[in-house]
């Protein structure tokens, strides 16, 4: 593979490997387990919900396990499959209410676990912390390995086209039959934050805050002797989809760079002109949960998505674009990306309730 070295990119791998442990080795397993739906297809295979989006992706179920919540299963053409959507709905929603609700978006990471489009109601404080908020909260299906992105395939396209899943079916499937507005923010941990500030970029004036939490920001930052964001992109597929060679998302780092640019945050920076933009992680070291967790090993994931947050936050600067900062000591792990929601909340709804 002409990106690195094989054998520093396997002890780079092996590294990261170690720190996911048995909970990174089994995304693919838990990420396939979805919750049941109730679900009402009409003759034909035609879904009872109204407003398909343009290419025919719709709503074939739904789930109301709590009063806010509201699970969907949506039948989607890019994907070649159902997947699953998590929202929360604002304390007066009704779907034919003659007003919008502004969207806050929420994406998954990969590698931190077997992360699903209920993450962040697993493991945040979300629901009550949106209890007062007028706002529809989206939790999309990313994919144990999606990468937020239609994947390149070697130049043929084809699925999975996760960025058109989220951006063009769910979006319209939202706006047409969720009383979803125009007026959006979007954040993610890990992979999620990488996909958070990619989509901000790639569809200039569709959000107006965007948000990553230890997201890996610069994709063709290289570090020859440790870790790269290409390492992450390749234990992704992986762990999530072994079958499938990690290269089909947007081709070989150096082969395909103008791919991987066109998707790459760090490039994409001076797009993000009117986007409220926000950036955290840690920098690999145990912090205070991590201590209370009984962990003292470093975190080479972390430490990788804090040195490109930087560079990403410092190309913002350097072009005159403000971006506000948290970095920090701790790891890649979800105590603190609830404790970086709660801090980057008040904003990103600011800027669009």
């Amino acid at each position: 593979m002409s990106h690195r070295d094989g054998t520093m990119r396997l002890r780079a791998l092996a590294e990261a490997g170690l720190m996911m442990g048995v909970a990174g080795l089994t995304a693919c397993v838990a990420a396939s387990l979805t919750t049941s739906m109730a679900t009402s297809i009409a003759p034909g295979g035609a879904p009872l919900w109204p407003a398909p989006a343009d290419d025919g992706a719709a709503v074939v179920g739904e789930r109301r396990p709590r009063r806010r919540v509201l699970d969907l299963a949506v039948r989607s053409p890019a994907l070649g499959r159902v997947a699953h959507v998590r929202l929360l709905l604002p304390r007066h929603w009704s779907r034919d209410a003659a007003r919008t609700w502004p969207v806050l978006w929420l994406l998954h990471g990969a590698l931190a676990g077997p992360d699903r489009h209920t993450a962040w109601s697993d493991h945040t404080d979300i629901e009550e912390l949106t209890e007062d908020a007028d706002v529809i909260v989206v939790m999309p299906d990313g994919g144990p390995s999606g990468t937020y992105t239609d994947w390149w395939n070697g130049g043929d396209g084809g699925g999975p086209r996760w960025e058109t899943f989220h951006l063009a079916e769910l979006r319209q499937i939202l706006e047409r039959g969720y009383r979803a507005g125009p007026d959006r923010a979007v954040a993610g941990n890990a992979m999620g934050g990488l996909g958070a500030l990619a989509y901000a970029a790639r569809h200039r004036g569709l959000f107006r805050a965007a948000a990553s939490f230890s997201g890996p920001l610069h994709t063709l930052y290289r570090d020859p002797s440790g870790l790269d964001v290409a390492d992450l992109v390749e234990l992704g597929v992986a762990t999530g989809a072994p079958s499938l060679d990690w290269t089909d998302v947007w081709g070989d780092p150096g082969e395909q760079r103008v791919v991987w640019r066109q998707h790459n945050p760090y490039d994409l920076a001076d797009r993000l002109t009117g986007v409220r933009v926000h950036v955290s992680a840690g920098d690999g070291v145990p912090g205070a949960y991590d201590r209370a967790r009984g962990r003292s090993g470093g975190d080479p994931v972390e430490r990788l998505v804090h040195t490109v947050s930087q560079e990403f936050a410092g190309k913002l600067r350097k072009i005159g674009l403000p971006v506000s900062t948290h970095f920090y000591r701790g790891t890649h792990t979800w105590p603190y990306w609830r404790r970086e929601l709660r801090a980057a909340l008040p904003a990103l709804l600011a800027e669009i309730v």
